[in-house]
């Protein structure tokens, strides 16, 4: 199992029963507590009556991919040649920490669990590296970690915006849909990026 997901099943949290997010055809709600539309905080909750199934697994399994990523990024920190790979990867860590505040926040409001659901098949999640490719990844130094960091993080961001584009077509919510669009759209715009890096490196 992905290092990651064995620290999320650690955690103790019992884990859910859930659909695929790419096959999830439940729109009904959820049937969690409702929620005071007027709070300001960043990991304030969506309305209970407007999150479906897909709204709620998405978080979940972005949660366990977002996990990875800051951990790929917190790599760089001390593995990264590059100065351009060094900035994204802070980049990166920077913006995907607090939404994985923020989605574990809206789980706990609306009574859910913060772990992947159980059964799912971790390595089948898009763009989810393997145990194998993390460690590759973390004995590289220098421009061979520059390299197939941005190789892994293209794969891991293009898997990101998959799932983010099954829950804009099947999740309920305004405001977990507000937060899929931001992924495509930033996760894209590095895509591009990491493409160049590695076309130069």
């Amino acid at each position: 199992m992905n290092r990651i997901v064995s620290r999320v099943f650690l955690l103790g949290i019992v884990p859910m029963a859930a659909v695929a997010l790419g096959a999830c055809s439940d729109t009904g709600e959820t049937g969690m507590p409702g929620m005071n539309h007027g709070t300001t905080s960043s990991a304030s909750a969506p309305a209970s009556g407007t999150a479906n199934a897909a709204d709620v697994e998405f978080a979940q399994m972005m949660i366990v991919h977002h996990q990875q990523a800051v951990e790929m990024a917190t790599l760089a920190e001390t593995r990264a040649n590059d100065a351009e790979v060094k900035t994204l990867a802070a980049q990166i860590k920077g913006a995907q920490q607090p939404e994985i505040d923020k989605m574990t926040g809206w789980l706990t409001a609306w009574g859910r669990p913060t772990a992947a659901p159980m059964g799912h098949d971790m390595q089948s999640m898009p763009g989810l590296m393997s145990d194998d490719e993390m460690k590759q990844l973390a004995a590289a130094q220098g421009t061979a970690f520059d390299k197939k960091f941005a190789q892994l993080m293209i794969a891991h961001h293009q898997g990101a915006i998959e799932m983010a584009n099954g829950v804009l077509a099947n999740g309920a919510d305004p405001q977990v849909k507000t937060l899929a669009q931001a992924i495509v759209s930033a996760q894209t715009t590095e895509v591009a990026q990491l493409q160049k890096i590695v076309g130069r490196l």
